[in-house]
């Protein structure tokens, strides 16, 4: 490697805040004295072991339903080549670049515990990949989610071998021969337990597990952030969001959210123009948000705990302890992920849900006060359809996450001639939530959109200074429609706003951080 490492991988300590800000700096990866030194030594003992008399699974014998047969030394590297080559039948789509990096980083970080008994040698295969920013292609279909993600950690492993195809840097495909060749490696060769090593495990549950999280926890402000621009829109009332309600119901992810929703409402000149109107109270899209947003805030708080204790776990079997002990276990089941990730999609397609049906009480309009709110958001309808087409590709989305959020994790099908016998999904559970996520994002932004839209017809009363800062950086992106445009162009500009999380940095600015 021709850089020093800026981040150094010990198997512990590694977090979400942490992964957020090595993605965002490109950071290079090392490392640290201890992890290189306790992998050394585990490794010894692989390397004594193999030679015994004693058969040690994944040391020197067969797999899954193989795993009494043993293996003569002579051939002990081709059966780590042909386990690699036997396992890559990953199908479906190729999975995005950024998570195939995540993987890398992930599997550097579960080998640094020192308990999978790899040569040093491989991590820093593994590190050179993702410090030159190459990724090998991954499939996306094909993994259980028990016994690790065999199909799917195959596929990462084979450009080690200089097979298979990588994506450079650059975003183009490559032979992975040569993307070793431009790093100036040759391909490696698997030593005893290193092929077993790299596709047990759950990192490609646990790269999409971390990238979806990072997604959902920006999406939390922006939820709360166009929850609150509709209400001033819609006129409705700050009385939800008083402190004492949520103390009497003191859920931390409730309190944050209502907290956020007052500091966005703060100096507003519309909720008090119409303080004496005949509305007693809200729909519950707009008065129970502190709940609904709260309690997918407590989600992925609950998932974050379980997602971050995996990162930091040996997850691949049999597990090599340092006084020689070689243990089988079941540390590659993927339950507790798939889980987390079936409750994070359930969540988050709540968060699309009650933004549709904020969305559908904009398209109503209301003839309060001076300043008339326009059915469909736009004064000449008939002629024009408004943003009536908007919220049927909101509902679209918010339905087909219905789909999505069926739990994964409750199937199981059994395989390797019943050796494994019971699986967790946690591989589709993944795989969907990303699905969820990017429609959610979707609905978001066109509620933003419409919300901005509303927000110009109660104008020249200001909303909130926070909401009013929003709104402005709405508009640097995307106009005001005094009629029927192309609004899948600016539904998408509205997507690129919300994942760009400027609409939120403005409010912020106005208003301080944001819970």
């Amino acid at each position: 490697m021709t850089a020093v490492p800026t981040h150094l991988l010990s198997g512990e300590g590694l977090r979400l805040a942490i992964i957020r800000d090595l993605v965002k700096t490109k950071a290079w990866l090392g490392l640290t004295a201890e992890a290189n030194a306790r992998v050394t030594a585990t490794r010894a003992i692989v390397d004594r072991l193999q030679a015994g008399e004693h058969s040690y699974y994944g040391i020197n014998t067969g797999f899954g339903a193989l795993a009494h047969t043993r293996i003569a030394p002579a051939d002990i590297e081709k059966l780590q080549e042909n386990l690699i080559l036997s396992h890559a039948v990953g199908v479906g789509r190729e999975i995005e670049p950024q998570i195939v990096q995540l993987m890398l980083l992930l599997k550097v970080n579960a080998l640094a515990i020192g308990l999978s008994g790899v040569r040093p040698v491989l991590i820093e295969y593994l590190l050179h990949f993702h410090n030159a920013g190459i990724s090998p292609v991954v499939c996306a279909k094909g993994s259980l989610g028990a016994s690790g993600d065999l199909a799917p950690l195959a596929h990462l492993t084979l450009g080690l071998l200089g097979l298979g195809e990588v994506w450079m840097p650059d975003g183009r495909k490559a032979p992975a021969a040569a993307a070793l060749a431009s790093m100036g490696l040759a391909p490696l060769r698997l030593k005893s337990k290193e092929g077993l090593a790299l596709i047990n495990g759950t990192q490609f549950m646990a790269a999409h597990a971390v990238h979806a999280l990072l997604r959902i926890e920006d999406l939390l402000k922006t939820a709360d952030l166009t929850a609150a621009m509709t209400l001033e829109a819609m006129r409705g009332s700050a009385t939800p969001f008083d402190a004492r309600i949520h103390a009497a119901r003191p859920h931390p992810g409730q309190i944050e959210t209502a907290e956020n929703v007052r500091r966005l409402l703060a100096d507003s000149e519309i909720l008090p123009s119409h303080i004496n109107c005949g509305k007693v109270q809200d729909p519950y899209s707009l008065r129970c948000v502190p709940q609904v947003h709260g309690a997918v805030r407590d989600a992925v708080r609950h998932a974050r705990a379980t997602v971050e204790t995996e990162i930091n776990s040996a997850t691949d079997n049999p597990l090599v302890f340092p006084n020689g002990d070689v243990v089988s276990g079941g540390n590659f089941h993927g339950e507790p992920l798939a889980f987390a990730l079936d409750y994070l999609a359930i969540a988050t397609a709540e968060l699309a849900s009650i933004s549709e049906r904020r969305l559908y009480l904009l398209l109503g309009g209301d003839t309060m006060g001076e300043k008339k709110l326009p059915k469909l958001l736009m004064s000449d309808t008939g002629l024009n359809s408004g943003f009536m087409l908007p919220q049927y590709a909101a509902a679209a989305l918010v339905s087909e996450n219905k789909i999505f959020a069926h739990p994964a994790s409750v199937d199981s099908i059994p395989s390797s001639l019943g050796q494994e016998d019971h699986v967790s999904m946690g591989a589709i559970a993944a795989t969907k939530l990303l699905e969820v996520v990017t429609n959610t994002e979707t609905v978001l932004a066109i509620e933003l959109m419409s919300a901005a839209q509303a927000l110009d017809f109660i104008h020249p009363l200001k909303a909130g200074r926070a909401i009013e800062a929003a709104h402005a950086e709405v508009r640097r992106h995307v106009a005001f429609a005094e009629a029927d445009r192309l609004f899948h162009n600016d539904i998408q500009t509205a997507l690129n706003l919300v994942r760009s999380g400027a609409p939120v940095e403005a409010a912020e600015d106005a208003c301080g951080p944001l819970r």
